[in-house]
């Protein structure tokens, strides 16, 4: 089975309750949901920390997603253990703070990642924010059992494509129709959430808002005078 594994919370030091922050009348979590929802997989599951569910669980409910806590800290964990409570065979990996996901991307790295059978997927030069990662479960599995290195159980990936010869990776650059790593879509500052507000208000009603090179072309359109624009 292939579940999205969202990783939220409540809390952030840049930027304190962003998950929470308005867009368009809905949490920003919401809209990241929203746009994983068009992405092709048997379950969705927002994962977050015990502090974040009753937060969180109206809005993952309404948004289709399951929602399933564990350790704050320690995230590889927590994405063992909805491995493992979900019967997940592959997961795409998604963040809370990226409203902007390539859907076309997604889908498409997770499908080479399946021809391919590797451990790890992940396309190089997208957008800052527009990425997801397709990881099978028993690779996570095996890295939360051998690292005890803080970076990688926060980070979760790292232990995979740090030890390129123990996992089969796959990490090719972006087609070049989404290679603009200039472009910084995640929301991670306030700076982000005022740009991400101008750009979802500019795509909320276009039927393509969840492709990667109508989000480009308008990203381009509103901030090409500003750094970062193309």
């Amino acid at each position: 089975m292939i579940g999205i594994v969202l990783q939220g919370r409540i809390d952030s030091s840049r930027l304190p309750g962003k998950a929470m922050l308005p867009l368009d009348g809905k949490p920003l979590i919401y809209r990241v949901m929203e746009a994983l929802n068009h992405v092709q997989a048997d379950i969705r599951i927002l994962a977050c920390p015990e502090d974040s569910i009753s937060v969180f669980q109206d809005i993952a409910q309404e948004a289709g997603f399951h929602i399933f806590a564990g350790p704050k800290e320690d995230v590889l964990k927590r994405y063992c253990m909805v491995i493992h409570h979900f019967s997940l065979s592959r997961i795409i990996r998604a963040t809370g703070d990226n409203p902007f996901v390539f859907t076309d991307a997604a889908s498409a790295i997770n499908n080479e990642a399946i021809y391919l059978n590797a451990d790890y997927a992940g396309y190089r030069e997208l957008p800052v924010g527009s990425g997801v990662e397709s990881v099978c479960a028993s690779a996570l599995l095996r890295a939360e059992k051998e690292t005890n290195f803080s970076y990688d159980r926060e980070h979760v990936c790292p232990y995979l494509y740090n030890n390129e010869n123990s996992f089969g990776l796959h990490r090719p650059l972006a087609p070049d129709c989404w290679q603009f790593p200039q472009i910084r879509l995640t929301v991670d500052t306030q700076d982000d959430y005022e740009r991400a507000k101008i750009l979802y208000s500019a795509l909320k009603d276009d039927p393509l808002r969840y492709m990667g090179t109508k989000i480009i072309s308008i990203y381009s359109e509103i901030f090409k005078s500003q750094n970062g624009g193309i």
